[in-house]
């Protein structure tokens, strides 16, 4: 069998490796032996798919502008940690010697892991036989480096990376569009459409989700804010008779859970964030989230409709440009999240549940498969 090596680090949602464990999921499905190098907080019930999971020592952002990452034990993280996770990270390549390594974000994101990541390109780069080496990212990008950093991006890219995948349609959106620098690496990039699992909305129409108000904020590390204003618009809705289902992401605060779940009347449900979150969607009358990548994307795939509420805190445009990019499909309505209220959630709620079901087929979805192909393609079994 032909081995892939992951790395994947999530800082402050869990979108990355959501992300990377579709990719996991769809490799091994396709015969490949495949390790996830996982440097976020760890998160339960990971469905990797029969994927081998390696829990790296963990790192999390201390907050939404990522200048500070804090480790296990909520300290910064120092000179010796960072030591400490190279040499695990290196120590697993060579004990794996895959034949292809994927990169999730990096060079385009991640910079402070640059302490791990170049060395295991400069790893894989000395290695005989050599793995083929793939970055993989998203549609929309919303740091860019600095102009004295530019020439250091493009050689990390151009001699590190035989291939970047691009997560993304560009007839929706290129790359260019808000990362410059992409023009320059043109001859590395390979758009793969969106990466979701369409597999999993080809399920029964009955189930849990029928009929129902999804409201969903990912893994939760930015959501409380958004699942106690749905509640409260619940009643100013043309779906308040309609089962309302909270799913809390693992991030949120413990207390959060009781304190929805003593507000909420009859018929609301509040539970944490399920596995068959993608077969409900199928099923729901509308959908109530943030606009992260996954959601969104899941949210086209199923062809439900969706208010979206982009996180837009610090300097984050990523989920405000997708978002204005599929309403101006009329694929869903957004609300800011500056100012949001009760009342100005449920009038987009009863905006997107008097219209017609979106269908997104104008927008590649078929971004797991298509990335699964590039990689089998470029690695030979061994």
């Amino acid at each position: 069998m032909s081995r892939v090596l992951i790395h994947v680090q999530h800082l402050l949602g869990i979108g990355h490796l959501r992300r990377a464990a579709a990719l996991a999921r769809g490799l091994v499905a396709a015969g490949v032996d495949v390790v996830v190098a996982s440097g976020g907080v760890p998160v339960p019930k990971l469905d990797l798919g029969g994927a081998r999971l390696v829990q790296l020592p963990s790192a999390r952002s201390a907050d939404e502008t990522f200048k500070i990452l804090l480790d296990e034990d909520d300290k910064p993280i120092d000179d010796a940690w960072r030591a400490h996770r190279r040499e695990a990270l290196l120590d697993l390549f060579e004990k794996e010697r895959p034949d292809a390594l994927v990169i999730e974000m990096f060079p385009f994101g991640r910079r402070a892991l640059r302490f791990e990541l170049i060395p295991l390109l400069e790893r894989a780069r000395a290695s005989t036989p050599r793995p083929k080496v793939f970055g993989s990212v998203r549609d929309i990008l919303i740091h860019r480096p600095r102009p004295d950093r530019e020439a250091e991006f493009l050689k990390t890219v151009r001699e590190g990376f035989d291939t970047i995948l691009v997560h993304g349609d560009p007839r929706l959106v290129p790359l260019e569009a808000t990362f410059p620098l992409a023009r320059e690496i043109s001859a590395h990039l390979a758009y793969t459409g969106y990466l979701v699992e369409t597999s999993a909305t080809r399920r029964s129409d009955d189930g849990p989700g029928k009929d129902e108000v999804i409201v969903s904020v990912g893994g939760g590390a930015v959501g409380e804010e958004l699942l106690r204003i749905a509640l409260a618009a619940r009643g100013l809705t043309t779906l308040k008779s309609h089962t309302w289902r909270l799913l809390l992401g693992a991030n949120l605060p413990p207390s959060l859970m009781g304190d929805l779940k003593a507000a909420a009347p009859a018929n609301v449900i509040v539970e944490p964030a399920r596995p068959d979150f993608v077969a409900m969607l199928a099923r729901c009358r509308l959908s109530i989230s943030q606009a992260g990548y996954n959601t969104l994307m899941e949210l086209m795939a199923v062809g439900s409709r969706g208010v979206v509420v982009p996180f837009a805190r610090g300097a984050e445009t990523e989920q405000t440009t997708r978002a204005e990019l599929l309403a101006a499909r009329g694929l869903v309505d957004t609300v800011a999240e500056a100012g949001l209220t009760p009342e100005r959630l449920a009038e987009a709620v009863n905006r997107a549940a008097a219209r017609e079901k979106p269908e997104a087929g104008a927008i590649d979805l078929n971004g797991l498969a298509k990335s699964v192909k590039i990689i089998t393609a470029a690695i030979r079994p061994r």
